[in-house]
């Protein structure tokens, strides 16, 4: 009996994941209080939203977000594309991982960047939804 709880245990215990990184994927999503849709509901996050895996159970996910506020998000609705919002007031996107590289654009607080390569020192390699790829210093954004 006491190997069958044991094995039972294994089966419905949180897979705890802290420091992944994922985004919201295809739509806009409500985010809850608990893993339930009966639960309160939180507010609603848009596509690429960046989030921060904290633990998986069942269907559920729970995160943290940019501003630190935990949240619970059906896991169907969270995407393996990695993506950071800004920090910064505004973010300068360069040509490359340079403080004197020529400016591709700048990013203001709350925009989402799609990652497209991480490993370049202080400097992130980032995609606008609207195409247009630079490096953003790593301290102006959240989500790595």
């Amino acid at each position: 009996m006491r190997r069958f709880l044991s094995l039972l245990l294994l089966f419905v215990s949180p897979a705890v994941v802290a420091g992944e990184f994922r985004s919201i994927g295809d739509s806009a999503v409500v985010m809850y209080d608990a893993p339930s849709v009966k639960a309160n509901k939180l507010f609603v996050a848009s596509r690429f939203y960046p989030v921060e895996v904290i633990v998986q159970v069942d269907n559920w996910t729970k995160v943290r977000d940019v501003a630190g506020d935990l949240a619970w998000v059906e896991k169907k609705d969270l995407s393996d594309t990695r993506t950071v919002v800004v920090t910064a007031a505004l973010a300068d996107v360069r040509q490359t991982p340079d403080d004197g590289a020529p400016l591709v654009f700048q990013a203001r607080q709350g925009v989402a960047l799609e990652v497209v390569e991480l490993g370049a020192g202080d400097w992130v390699k980032v995609r606008h939804s609207d195409g247009q790829t630079g490096f953003v210093r790593a301290n102006q954004v959240w989500g790595l």
